[in-house]
Formats: C-alpha cells, structure tokens, sequence
C-alpha cells in the first residue's frame, strides 16, 4: 500500500521536534518557559464564553448555513466596512474552522496544478502546505533581516513567471511582527493589477499592533476589492484559538467557488461557536484591548533585554506577538541554538528554519507569557547564550 504521491512534498512542521521536546523534559520535571507558543496566553473573554454556552443551552446545536449564521456574518460585514473601509455582502463573507481552513479552500478554489504562489519567506508554516495540497508550486520570496523583513517588490517582481497566480501576503506578519505600511501595500497592489494575479491577504493580527501603526487592508486599493481574499478570524484578537472560527472575505464570484470547497469538507463551523464569535464582535472589546497593551508591555520588556544579549540581533515588530531575532553572529544553525536554550536554559523557543529556507539564522520568540515567566526566561537565556558564544 502506497500514500498518495503529493504527501512527499507535505512535511510535518518544524516546530514539532520542539514541542516533542518539550514535551518530553516536561515529563522528566524540567520547568520549561515556553515560547514558542502561537497563541495568546489570555482565557477567551467571559461575554463571549456566556454567549456559546447560551447558545448551547437554547438548542443552537444543528448545522448552520454553510456560509455561517447570519448574524455573524452581518457582523463580519459590519466589521469589514467599518474597520477596515470595504463592503461585502453576506454570502461574500464565509465562516470557518479557523483561518487556517480559510486559507485551504481559497488556494483549493483559485490554483490550478501547475500555477505558482509568490510567499513571502519567513512565512506562517500553512501556507506552503495549502498550496501544495491545491497543486500548485509554492515560491519563496526572501524577506532580509536587513530590510526589517519588509517585502522588496523588485524580489517578487523578479519571480513572476507566466504561472504565477497569486501573491499571499500577511500583515502584521507571523513571525516576524512587522506590519506593512500603506506605501509597500500600495506597491504590491499594483503588481498584482499588473500582472493579473489574486491576492491571499492574510489579517489575522490586524488588531494587535502597537506604537500607533495602523492595518491597511490590500483589498482597499484600486482594482484589488475582485482579485483579494482577506483571510481574519476570531483565534488572535479574542484569544479564542480552540473554538476554531475564521472567515474569509472576497467578491462574488470567489466565494461562490470558495463555498463549494467549504461545503464538502467541513460543511460549516460549529454552530454554538459562531454564537460567541457574534459577541466577539459586537460586544465589549476593552478585554482585547487590555490583552494588547499587556502584550506591549512585555515587547518593549523583551526587545530592551535581547538587545543587550550576546550574538542577538531582534527586529523591533509593531504587531502580533513575535520577536524575529537574528542570531547569525553566533554561528550556529537556528535549530542548534533554539534546542541549546531548550535544554541548557528550560526556555522553548522556534528555530527560523521552521518558517521557510530564508528562516534560518534568526529564532521567533513568542512573548505570548507572563511578564514574569518572560523576567526568569531573559535571565536564563543570556546565561545560556553567553555560554554558547
């Protein structure tokens, strides 16, 4: 018995052999200070909790539309149009079992075997996978430490090729932290018109951003509203990463592809789940707002001290919840360096490799902890890398 051919180019993620080991010292009595977790450390806000299990205890246990209930769509459409400057109607707006899923059926929907996706490299480990599964030939495009990982529009105008399809962008930036400013966005918007080519603008930390940036969304510049699919959920923002809800965004005749994909794979999202989502969205949101300033508290924490760290070089990210570090000076591989910290520190942290081939020389550290987890880590951490150089 063979597996299927396409699973030779389907790997598993390089942050397991982390999480393996973790795993393991955990299970030997190591306090392991994690971070390399990519998930808000904040419990799901009670309103949103009392919400779901309201929608439970009044039967709401059924299958819904397959493109969501209608209130949270509504809502999602509200959101978009008042946030974010651009109009959907309900049936462009499609609820999922998280983002990630919404970026499955959109490359499942839009690729043909044998098109190529331009990925922006660092990158989110998903993206590669989902367009590989969609038959279509992923190519990276090298984001440099010494651009402050920012896209070079001259790297991605070099790859296009007469099979280049899509360009999938993503800010602010997993695991970088950096948030793409209006000018760079502007510049790939009219690459995209240029060339004819969808665009897979993935938002998902749109909220989480600091130091007064501000979230542009792609979608919003001339001729990109009919060639984007603007991928955001609920996981990040409402720390609400187990209840699996995302959506996807984008016009009419996307979506009506992107639903049939939806439709025989996961039929809808859970449905007492989109009920929380609804309050997410149209309830209080000072949690989300206090979850972010805590989040920039422990940034501005963490960038001062691995600064000050032999052989450490970190990005400074206006977003998400990620420091991008360069460690070349200490002439290491990022995985010999990320495993060192695990096991000589008791601190986890993911090697850059994980995230593509223009990955390596740098670790993404989450600050996605306490403060005071994050205090014992930096001091473990520097004796640990001071012992390495």
């Amino acid at each position: 018995m063979q597996i299927a051919d396409r699973m030779a180019e389907i790997r598993f993620s390089g942050i397991r052999k982390i999480l393996e080991q973790v795993n393991l010292l955990e299970k030997q009595g190591r306090h392991i200070i994690r971070l390399e977790i990519g998930r808000p450390d904040f419990d799901t806000p009670q309103h949103i909790k009392d919400a779901a299990i309201q929608a439970l205890n009044n039967g709401q246990v059924h299958y819904s539309s397959n493109y969501g209930i209608s209130q949270l769509s509504e809502a999602i459409c509200n959101k978009l149009e008042t946030e974010n400057r651009v109009t959907y109607a309900p049936q462009e707006v499609i609820v999922t079992a998280g983002a990630n899923e919404a970026v499955f059926i959109a490359m499942m929907a839009l690729l043909n075997p044998g098109d190529e996706v331009l990925i922006p490299d660092p990158c989110w480990v998903a993206y590669h996978p989902c367009a590989t599964m969609a038959g279509a030939t992923p190519v990276s495009v090298p984001l440099h430490f010494a651009k402050g990982f920012v896209p070079q529009v001259e790297d991605i105008a070099a790859q296009i090729t007469p099979k280049t399809r899509m360009l999938v962008i993503n800010t602010p930036q997993n695991p970088t932290g950096v948030v793409y400013g209006p000018e760079t966005l502007q510049k790939l918007a009219q690459l995209a018109v240029e060339h004819n080519l969808y665009v897979l603008s993935d938002e998902i930390y749109e909220r989480i951003i600091y130091d007064g940036a501000r979230h542009v969304s792609i979608a919003t510049f001339p001729g990109m509203r009919e060639r984007t699919v603007i991928i955001n959920g609920m996981s990040k923002i409402f720390s609400m990463t187990g209840w699996r809800l995302g959506y996807a965004a984008a016009d009419r005749p996307l979506t009506d592809a992107m639903i049939r994909i939806h439709q025989n794979t996961m039929a809808c999202a859970t449905s007492f789940a989109q009920w929380g989502g609804v309050a997410a969205l149209n309830g209080p949101q000072q949690p989300a707002e206090e979850m972010v300033a805590e989040f920039k508290r422990r940034r501005n924490f963490l960038y001062q001290a691995l600064q000050e760290m032999p052989g450490v070089r970190p990005v400074h990210p206006s977003g998400a919840f990620y420091l991008f570090v360069n460690i070349e000076e200490l002439g290491r591989s990022s995985e010999e360096v990320a495993m060192h910290l695990l096991e000589k520190a008791g601190v986890a942290v993911v090697p850059g490799s994980s995230f593509g081939r223009f990955g390596e020389g740098c670790l993404r550290i989450s600050y996605a902890n306490s403060y005071e987890n994050l205090e014992i880590a930096v001091d473990r951490m520097s004796r640990a890398l001071r012992e390495l150089n």
